[in-house]
């Protein structure tokens, strides 16, 4: 019996009593997906409990407790529920048949990898963008917490329902990719670096290749030096931070350039010109001191924003507003951007965008904003010097615990690791405690092979320790926890999750054999805790995804 049988039975008590008590649906009726329960902290107090008497009771004019024990009673007729207290000032503690309970570990092995999936964020069209760093460098520690973060959190909303499209957004347009080119242009003639430009070994490098790919460069003017220079270096520290993130196990559907907002259209004109005639459509555009102004402060900014200076030069807001413009036309109307903790000032920026374009911002706009992280005695990145790079921390740390550790916090809680417990083989390292309860599960299903033991008998009603109640409840609870996680846009939830469900594995094992003992003959009992290690390791398997960890057999 899952929460949502419990929800469907209850709701049907709740229209009758409602009725019993002359009431109207209005006056406390609720939908089955309404109706919640929790898991109570402590197991004494049952499987699940609920609160819903004390909601109806205002409505209802009533004591919540009469209400509760009305409710109660009608429970402990329901198939599979094997007792219900009243507790408190009215919670509803519910205790169910151990059968009830154990037909979940069955239910999850049927299901497999589609156990945790549901429906909760069905009909939602989302383009999510993280990361988007500027194509002159490669990633440091920030970009890996925000690549950690945005593809764990793509995971869950589709696995909540959810249509997500993954966008890098490259900044490869403005005076930063100028700058850029000289930087490299003046490496390649080993000439200082120009005042304002990029330092570091990698600048070095980029000049190598470029030498490489146009030997003549030197010999080119200044201007066509900087223009071959900034291309080349721009492509090839591109596929240098596209290479980072997939071997970091993280890829997006769409690689987005800036670019491309400028570039003209057939009429001559760029989306960039559009969009300003297009929000002037919408009436929140005024010009003023010879420039072009949108009057964001209709919408909770804090100043209006110039979107074309007076020279007719566009600002960046004009690349901002020509972009979010760009994501509706593809069909996206909602938009995420996970931004880092120096972006507070586009929050409100942004969201006003997103009105002065005819959209909701509360509704159509999320922007989520990230704090810093710092790994205890990191090394500072050789090639570039004043930051930690992604690709060492990977191979300092590891993919796996690099991404669970960064996903396992909220994204705005400032975060500081400690790689000598990320690399202990210890029960102290988090990714490492949930990883070998997968990894006992897998050894525990190769032993009980290697001696007849199966799943050809399943006796649920045989699962009636506490540790195996404890240990369902927990399973049953994970896809509650992913449509949580989607819905509050927090994917730090499924990392606590499996920690939680791999203390309750490692307690039930440590209780309850699979395997017969000693001269012990393979009896049902064996045969159906089978089926429970199983259904453990495929929801741990099913967490560890959702978070982009791999989910080893062998530790």
């Amino acid at each position: 019996m899952t929460p949502d049988d419990l929800s469907r039975a209850l709701s049907g008590l709740v229209d009758a009593l409602i009725e019993r008590r002359g009431g109207a649906t209005g006056d406390g009726g609720l939908t089955v997906g309404e109706i919640t329960f929790e898991r109570p902290k402590n197991r004494d107090h049952g499987d699940w409990a609920s609160n819903i008497a004390l909601r109806l009771a205002k409505p209802l004019g009533a004591s919540p407790r009469d209400i509760a024990t009305e409710l109660a009673e009608g429970l402990t007729a329901v198939d599979g529920i094997a007792n219900v207290d009243v507790a408190g000032p009215g919670f509803l503690n519910i205790r169910l048949e151990a059968g009830a309970a154990g037909v979940l570990a069955q239910t999850i092995v049927d299901a497999g990898e589609s156990y945790g999936t549901g429906d909760a964020l069905a009909g939602l069209v989302v383009n999510l963008e993280y990361v988007s760093a500027n194509p002159t460098g490669p990633l440091h520690l920030g970009h890996t917490r925000w690549a950690a973060l945005g593809d764990a959190l793509a995971r869950v909303l589709r696995a909540a329902g959810a249509q997500v499209s993954t966008e890098f957004y490259i900044n490869d347009a403005g005076n930063q990719m100028d700058t850029f080119g000289r930087s490299v242009i003046a490496a390649a003639k080993g000439e200082p670096t120009p005042e304002g430009g990029y330092v570091g070994a990698y600048i070095g490098d980029l000049a190598r290749v470029v030498l490489e790919r146009e030997p003549k460069l030197l010999d080119l003017d200044d201007e066509a030096a900087v223009d071959v220079a900034r291309e080349i270096a721009y492509a090839t520290q591109l596929a240098e931070i596209q290479n980072s993130l997939s071997l970091f196990n993280v890829e997006f559907d769409e690689w987005f350039s800036e670019r491309t907002l400028h570039a003209p259209g057939p009429d001559g004109r760029s989306s960039v010109d559009l969009a300003v005639d297009r929000l002037r459509l919408q009436g929140h555009v005024y010009d003023d001191d010879d420039a072009i102004w949108v009057r964001t402060t209709d919408f909770g900014d804090d100043k209006d924003r110039v979107i074309r200076r007076g020279n007719g030069v566009y600002t960046y807001f004009a690349a901002d507003a020509a972009y979010y413009l760009d994501k509706g036309d593809r069909g996206f109307p909602h938009k995420i951007y996970l931004l880092g903790a120096d972006h507070h000032g586009y929050v409100h920026r942004l969201k006003a965008l997103a009105g002065a374009a005819g959209d909701d911002p509360e509704r159509d706009i999320e922007v989520l904003i990230g704090q810093l992280v710092s790994i205890n005695g990191a090394k500072l990145s050789k090639r570039a010097g004043n930051i930690i790079e992604l690709d060492d921390l990977r191979e300092w740390l590891g993919t796996d615990a690099l991404r669970y550790s960064l996903a396992r916090y909220p994204a705005d809680s400032p975060l500081t690791l400690d790689p000598e417990i990320l690399t202990k083989r210890t029960n102290d390292n988090p990714v490492f405690y949930v990883q070998y309860a997968h990894a006992r599960t897998c050894a525990v299903a190769r032993n009980a092979a290697s001696v007849g033991l199966d799943r050809s008998v399943f006796e649920p009603a045989l699962l009636d320790h506490e540790t195996e109640s404890a240990l369902l409840g927990a399973l049953q609870e994970f896809p509650r926890i992913v449509a949580q996680a989607a819905g509050l846009r927090e994917p730090h939830r499924i990392a606590r999750y499996a920690e939680e469900l791999a203390g309750l594995y490692h307690r039930w094992y440590d209780n309850r054999r699979v395997l017969p003992f000693g001269d012990e003959s393979i009896g049902a009992v064996h045969h159906t805790r089978l089926w429970l290690n199983d259904a453990t390791g495929q929801v741990l398997r099913n967490a560890l995804g959702l978070l982009g960890v791999s989910a080893p057999e062998r530790m």
